[in-house]
């Protein structure tokens, strides 16, 4: 079991880095995305919403990639189980049961579901932390639709 847990740690240190490098860079993204002056304030609102989900989608893609890879190093999905699949369902907390781990190690799903959700409210906070900004700079520009009401 402390094999396991070693493991667990070890991956999910890594995409906790993977997750701090690709939000300096969302946030870098957004702020100069978002500080534009524009005279489209709605779609230029969506247009970076949408840019930064993608590309903390594309961070959870790689996460679970690095999951996988560790899953088949030690052997941990059973023979002939789709391994994306398995490293998927256990990162989201999506749980069918369909695959579970070679008992002796079990405890990877856990600590990837885990590591999974602390990595998807993180996306969260970010998200709605850009959103925030954006919104808060485009009522100070006084851009159409958006009013000192609608800063944070």
């Amino acid at each position: 079991m402390t094999v396991q847990f070693l493991l667990g740690t070890l991956v999910s240190v890594i995409n906790i880095m993977i997750h701090a490098l690709v939000t300096v860079a969302a946030i870098d993204i957004a702020r100069t995305a978002g500080l534009k002056h524009t005279s489209r304030p709605r779609s230029h609102l969506m247009a970076v919403m949408v840019t930064i989900a993608v590309i903390l989608m594309a961070a959870h893609t790689v996460e679970v990639l690095v999951w996988a890879l560790a899953y088949a190093i030690v052997g941990a999905a059973p023979e002939g189980s789709e391994l994306l699949y398995f490293t998927f369902v256990n990162y989201t907390t999506l749980g069918y049961g369909d695959i579970t781990p070679v008992e002796r190690w079990r405890l990877t799903g856990p600590m990837t579901a885990m590591n999974g959700i602390l990595m998807f409210g993180w996306s969260t906070a970010v998200l709605f932390e850009v959103l925030r900004k954006t919104v808060e700079h485009l009522a100070a520009i006084a851009a159409p639709g958006f009013s000192s009401g609608d800063r944070g």
